[in-house]
């Protein structure tokens, strides 16, 4: 576990695919113990990637700092940049749907009516780069909802690769990653940002040339 930074309020860690990001109820080794394990102090968890899912992480280290960084992800004071391998794709755009969970299955659908549990999502995609009828986008998350980036992509018929949960026909690990991850400090006033592009492993090896390409979109 790679720790980008941390000070007496938060601590900005990189999640391994894999690894829940709070604790499982099945007892597999969360982000949560593993920090806990490695610092003096506790830690909080105030947002989550899926657990198939890596990439850059805040986690509290105060309920006090947990209620502050809870309500800047709320109002979209936290900038949160993923980048992905699709089937297909299109130049750019922004994608806005109404999505429902249904947590029986653990699974997000896309909907025509707002009703009750159903929340408006949105985020915008750049193509940095197609390769054999792959691309690599960069995503910009403005909501956070239960499997955005995963079922706003494969409605439009761009699943993400290796997502065999929402329509990939290719048994792989997931290619989605959060790279970056910035915001305000809550109390410091300073600019915190955590930077850390995917391995160069499958699934991303086709796109290890271009990774630098995301972040400077």
């Amino acid at each position: 576990m790679e720790i980008l930074f941390e000070d007496t309020h938060l601590v900005l860690a990189v999640k391994e695919p894999g690894v829940p990001s709070q604790d499982d109820p099945n007892g597999q080794l969360s982000m949560v113990g593993l920090l806990s394990d490695t610092l003096p102090d506790p830690v909080y968890c105030v947002h989550r990637l899926d657990t198939a899912v890596g990439g850059v992480m805040v986690y509290a280290k105060t309920q006090e700092t947990a209620g502050a960084l809870s309500a800047m992800f709320q109002n979209g004071q936290i900038t949160k940049q993923y980048c992905a391998v699709i089937h297909g794709a299109k130049s750019s755009g922004t994608l806005e749907d109404l999505l429902y969970h249904d947590k029986k299955i653990n699974k997000s659908f896309a909907v025509k009516t707002k009703r009750k549990g159903v929340k408006k999502a949105v985020l915008e995609y750049e193509t940095v780069s197609t390769r054999e009828e792959l691309s690599l986008v960069n995503i910009q998350l403005k909501t956070g909802r239960a499997h955005q980036i995963r079922v706003q992509f494969s409605t439009r018929g761009m699943p993400l690769l290796g997502d065999r949960k929402y329509g990939s026909p290719q048994r792989c690990p997931i290619a989605l990653w959060c790279y970056h991850l910035s915001f305000i400090h809550p109390f410091t006033r300073e600019q915190i940002s955590g930077i850390r592009m995917p391995p160069q492993t499958k699934p991303w090896e086709k796109f290890t040339d271009d990774f630098e390409k995301c972040f400077n979109n």
